[in-house]
């Protein structure tokens, strides 16, 4: 069932399924949408409540009227889980839901308990890299474009950027520079609740070597690995990741 309610003057679009006391929310990578995640509803949702919901300026959910940072994303899903008046849930988020998680780890005032955490292919850890004489020129030559005209600049950046960036709203190209930029790897070992690290060792957007420093620096954590696996390994592999989130969220409670 597609519900859509207010949470900060966005309006909020989420999928529900389920009836059972276990809850748990998926939250989705940047240019997707709550129905990535419809193969894992389906399963899980036969032994727990499951929710799925569209970031603002994603799928059917509204556009931000300013810049958000992953700290304004990371309050929506608070609110939005004090909204369904959920006391105790588990987080599953794939990419840049994975990075709204390790911030929201890090909350420590809130009105309900996390339960598990499960990062899928998570961002979070900026790519440290040296700039090369030929980007240092080229951030000149665009601060002076930006001086002369912002719009030929904002065309130029449109055709040299990733797809994210070339497929984004002018808005949310904005928020998604000012994401990326920030580094959360000082938070993840703080993250203090029993967490799972599923990830495609194949995956060209977020190294596995992301993933291994997850699992060292976050106490009693579990890796998963898929060697045949990109970005996407429950789109790859439904049936096991389908398996290994409901071995993990479900039936250990027993």
């Amino acid at each position: 069932m597609i519900i859509k309610i207010i949470v900060d003057n966005n309006e909020i679009s989420y999928l529900k399924k389920g009836t059972d006391k276990t809850k748990i929310l998926f939250l989705h990578g940047w240019g997707c949408s709550k129905e990535i995640f419809q193969k894992q509803i389906d399963s899980l949702s036969k032994k727990a409540t499951v929710y799925s919901l569209d970031f603002p300026g994603f799928g059917q959910s509204s556009e931000p009227t300013k810049i958000f940072n992953v700290d304004d994303y990371v309050n929506i899903v608070i609110k939005f889980i004090e909204k369904e008046k959920i006391k105790k849930i588990s987080i599953v988020g794939h990419s840049f839901g994975g990075r709204v998680i390790i911030k929201l780890a890090n909350v420590k005032q809130k009105n309900f308990k996390i339960d598990k955490l499960v990062l899928i292919d998570a961002a979070g850890i900026k790519k440290q890299r040296k700039q090369t004489l030929k980007q240092k020129l080229h951030k000149i030559i665009f601060s002076i474009i930006k001086k002369i005209s912002p719009a030929i600049l904002n065309k130029i950046k449109t055709k040299v950027g990733s797809s994210d960036y070339r497929d984004a709203t002018p808005m949310m190209r904005d928020i998604l520079v000012k994401t990326i930029n920030e580094d959360l790897k000082e938070l993840i070992p703080k993250i203090k609740e029993e967490t799972l690290i599923i990830w495609g060792e194949k995956d060209d957007s977020v190294p596995f070597s992301d993933a291994l420093y997850m699992k060292e620096v976050i106490k009693g954590s579990g890796i998963v690995s898929l060697p045949n696996s990109g970005h996407f390994p429950f789109l790859d592999n439904p049936e096991l990741i389908n398996k290994v989130l409901e071995s993990f969220l479900i039936n250990e409670r027993k």
